[in-house]
C-alpha cells in the first residue's frame, strides 16, 4: 500500500512538474522576437531591444482562457504601475490557446501589458514545457536584467507569488545598480 502511494505521489509530481528546471540567475536569457496582441491590437516583441529600456518581466503561462492565467494575468495587470515604476516592461508568453490572445489581452490583461504566443525553440531555451500539457508552458516567471542575465526564476503553477517575487527581484536588481 505504502509504495502505491509513494508511485502515485511521484508520478503527480512528475506530472505538474515542468519538463525542465528553469533558467538559473546569472544565466543568460536567449533573444527572441515575439508576435502577441496589447489592447486587441498586433504587436510584436524583441527581447534586447527592449532591454536597453530597462528589465523585463516575462511570464510564461499554460493558456489563455483558463482559470489560474486569467487569475495571474489580472495579477500583473493590478500591479502594472508598480512594474512601471521600477523600470520594468511586463509581457505574458504562452503556447496554449493563441489564437484567442487578442481578446485574452482585453479581457485579463485589462490591456495593461502584451502577451504573445511563443516563437519556435522559446519553450525550449527557457526550459518552460509542461509535462501535464506537452507542447504547452508551465507557470514560469524570469526577471531579465538589462544586461540579459536572469536575476529571478520562479516555477509555480498557482499563479499568486508570481507577482510579488517579480517585484521584489526588481526592488533587488534597482539596490544593486544603486551601490
Amino acid at each position: 500500500m505504502f509504495r502505491h502511494f509513494l508511485t502515485a505521489a511521484a508520478l503527480s509530481a512528475a506530472i505538474a512538474a515542468p519538463a525542465a528546471a528553469e533558467l538559473q540567475p546569472g544565466e543568460a536569457a536567449p533573444d527572441f522576437t515575439v508576435e502577441g496582441y496589447q489592447a486587441g491590437e498586433p504587436v510584436s516583441f524583441h527581447l534586447t531591444e527592449a532591454l536597453e529600456s530597462g528589465p523585463v518581466v516575462l511570464f510564461f503561462f499554460p493558456a489563455a482562457f483558463t482559470s489560474g492565467c486569467e487569475a495571474q494575468a489580472a495579477s500583473f495587470a493590478e500591479s502594472i504601475a508598480e512594474f512601471e515604476a521600477l523600470g520594468a516592461q511586463v509581457i505574458g508568453v504562452t503556447a496554449g490557446n493563441t489564437d484567442q490572445l487578442a481578446d485574452f489581452s482585453t479581457q485579463h490583461c485589462a490591456s495593461a501589458f502584451p502577451v504573445f504566443a511563443t516563437a519556435d525553440g522559446m519553450i525550449g531555451d527557457y526550459k518552460a514545457g509542461w509535462l501535464l500539457r506537452p507542447g504547452w508552458t508551465n507557470r514560469t516567471t524570469y526577471v531579465i536584467g538589462t544586461d540579459q542575465t536572469v536575476a529571478m526564476a520562479y516555477t509555480e503553477l498557482s499563479p499568486y507569488e508570481h507577482v510579488d517575487r517579480s517585484l521584489a527581484a526588481l526592488r533587488g536588481l534597482q539596490g544593486a545598480s544603486a551601490e
